[in-house]
């Protein structure tokens, strides 16, 4: 949808969420509203509604004689992040299996090829790989999974920006090699087989992030 027909809380919303996510406000920055109306051309109202929606949505810390500042992050919030992509991928994936047609295999088996030409682009290749599991969602009609998968994957971002920039590259052919098994599970039918796999995927994903945040003194080791 083009901003034109957003309204002036959409636009503000979507901007600061995607600075919040890629860091140019880090955590702990306050969120001043007559600041942000000034840079952002609009009036105070569009943006104390954006600061609440993002409040909302866990970005944003609203208390009292302090106002709006970006939520803290911690790095231990990448195990509830992935227990629940985990579990909103399955329920996604073992649905998609029983109703996935054809058509719709092929246009997956395409978005998987693609993806294999941007392994070398980290930020380009995890913008598509999020393009994947939703399109999973769509095939399953899982609407109400789709939108709680949506926030998620933003935490995620946010977590990956953050944390993570310097690691994603080296997961992204393991992960590229379990979505072709995802595949050709999905076109096999194979709903349990499915599952496994997309358990495995995320986990496998985990405990490389995790390895990796351990050894930046971000999460404890043991």
């Amino acid at each position: 949808m083009s901003n034109r027909f957003k309204s002036k809380k959409e636009i503000v919303y979507n901007q600061l969420r995607q600075e919040i996510l890629e860091g140019v406000h880090p955590p702990g920055t306050r969120l001043v509203i007559d600041e942000q109306a000034n840079r952002l051309g609009v009036s105070q109202i569009p943006i104390r509604e954006a600061v609440h929606q993002l409040e909302a949505d866990g970005f944003v810390t609203i208390a009292q004689h302090v106002g709006a500042t970006v939520t803290d992050l911690d790095a231990n919030f990448i195990y509830e992040v992935f227990a629940l992509l985990e579990s909103m991928e399955v329920i996604c994936s073992r649905t998609a299996c029983r109703t996935i047609t054809d058509d719709q295999l092929k246009e997956l088996a395409a978005m998987i090829d693609e993806m294999d030409a941007t392994v070398g682009d980290p930020n380009v290749w995890s913008k598509q790989n999020k393009a994947m599991h939703l399109f999973l969602c769509d095939v399953a009609e899982t609407v109400l999974v789709r939108k709680m998968m949506l926030k998620v994957f933003d935490h995620w971002d946010r977590l990956r920006f953050h944390y993570l920039q310097n690691v994603l590259g080296h997961r992204i052919r393991e992960a590229q090699a379990e979505h072709k098994q995802i595949l050709t599970a999905l076109q096999e039918r194979d709903v349990d087989k499915v599952e496994r796999i997309v358990r495995l995927h995320n986990q496998g994903a985990l405990q490389s992030y995790i390895k990796y945040l351990q050894s930046q003194g971000h999460l404890d080791a043991g």
